[in-house]
């Protein structure tokens, strides 16, 4: 439940246009909804402006697709990361959507898209962790724009989005192997730098850390750094950033 509903509810009481009893029953899971093996935490969004997301990676699917419908019930959206086929399949809800290549899974979200955020990856490998990031920025309502395969080994490639680079409000950059690409993008532009680092590279990518040093380590200031693969976090930072005051 986001703080619109909330106003609503208090203004329908304040107009009798429902009873106190029936506000009770819209708000009778604040804060938190215990399902036993899990608390469902439906005002997230009031207290942090991001609402409960649920990482479906470890857990078994029908957890998921109960945690999933709890939440929909209440806000008619969520957002399912590291998600699966199989969980999509069991939900049933007819909005909800699977994203392929991050496998991500969503329903609703903010229908009015605001700001500008631009995705980059340095190669079509970090496509699925761009991608998560995408899907997570577009559900908090943000307008996306992402160009994929622009890494360093072929700069040039950079100099024909110039002008996105210029106009967006946060820049997520996507890179394994060596995660050079962040450091050059930064040195092009003025925005904010959110980089993440993947696990994609040979041996010593040691996993996403080696992009994750250089990242770390870039010479070029103001550059946040995600943690490996982290997409979703990319997405919420980069919401944060360009979300109007």
């Amino acid at each position: 439940m986001d703080e619109l509903r909330i106003k609503r509810i208090l203004e329908n009481i304040k107009n009798n246009k429902i009873t106190i009893e029936k506000a009770l029953e819209y708000l009778k899971h604040l804060p938190f909804e215990d399902l036993s093996f899990a608390k469902v935490d439906h005002h997230r969004n009031i207290r942090q402006g991001i609402p409960e997301v649920i990482f479906a990676e470890g857990k078994n699917p029908d957890e998921v697709v109960v945690i999933a419908k709890s939440i929909y019930k209440k806000n008619k959206k969520f957002l399912i990361t590291r998600g699966s086929e199989k969980i999509y399949s069991r939900l049933k809800i007819k909005e909800a959507i699977f994203h392929p290549a991050s496998k991500a899974i969503s329903a609703g979200g903010e229908k009015d898209k605001k700001g500008y955020i631009l995705i980059l990856s340095a190669g079509t490998s970090d496509i699925p962790v761009a991608e998560e990031a995408l899907v997570t920025a577009e559900f908090l309502g943000n307008k996306v724009e992402h160009v994929y395969d622009v890494g360093v080994a072929g700069i040039h490639r950079l100099f024909h989005i110039k002008e996105s680079l210029n106009s967006a409000r946060a820049i997520i950059v996507v890179a394994g192997m060596e995660g050079a690409l962040p450091s050059v993008v930064g040195g092009l532009t003025d925005k904010p730098i959110i980089a993440v680092p993947t696990s994609v590279g040979y041996g010593t990518n040691l996993g996403g850390l080696t992009p994750l040093f250089a990242m770390l380590n870039s010479c070029v200031p103001g550059i946040a750094v995600m943690n490996i693969d982290n997409g979703f976090g990319a997405g919420c930072l980069a919401h944060k950033i360009n979300k109007p005051k």
